[in-house]
């Protein structure tokens, strides 16, 4: 495969994975490490840009959600994070709660500076582990 033609895919995989979406941008990216043909730290930064990209996409989507109450559940959840502030965008790598994160941390209308720092750290460190992990299971295995 084509080194950019492999970071393409990195980066569009973690883009729609990041968004709601199917993708399955962990998969392409052990797959890529494995195959030992494209650059490790160059697949993270891809991964980690792509899947940032789609957090701030659901942000600017919850930005057009009216701020009205839509419930109990909206009350609890908005107070929640509230509390948390931008911070509680360091968990928007998790499988469907972090997109809700992005949509609900965009309703709110949290700063962009502090959403877009915590959001990009709280990608970056998943693909970082996840690189390392296979790297190291790679190590293992030969």
């Amino acid at each position: 495969m084509n080194e950019w033609l492999s970071y393409g895919s990195m980066l569009t995989s973690s883009f729609l994975s990041a968004t709601l979406l199917p993708g399955s941008s962990e998969a392409l990216l052990v797959g890529l490490v494995v195959a030992e043909r494209v650059s490790v730290s160059a697949l993270v930064v891809f991964a980690a840009l792509g899947n940032t990209l789609g957090g701030l996409t659901n942000i600017v989507i919850g930005r057009f959600i009216p701020l009205k109450n839509q419930g109990r559940w909206h009350g609890t959840a908005a107070e929640w994070l509230r509390r948390l502030g931008p911070a509680a965008l360091l968990f928007s790598w998790l499988p469907i709660i972090g997109d809700l994160l992005c949509v609900v941390a965009g309703w709110l209308r949290f700063p962009w500076l502090p959403m877009v720092v915590f959001l990009a750290v709280g990608k970056t460190l998943r693909y970082i582990v996840l690189a390392a992990a296979t790297l190291q299971g790679m190590e293992w295995w030969h």
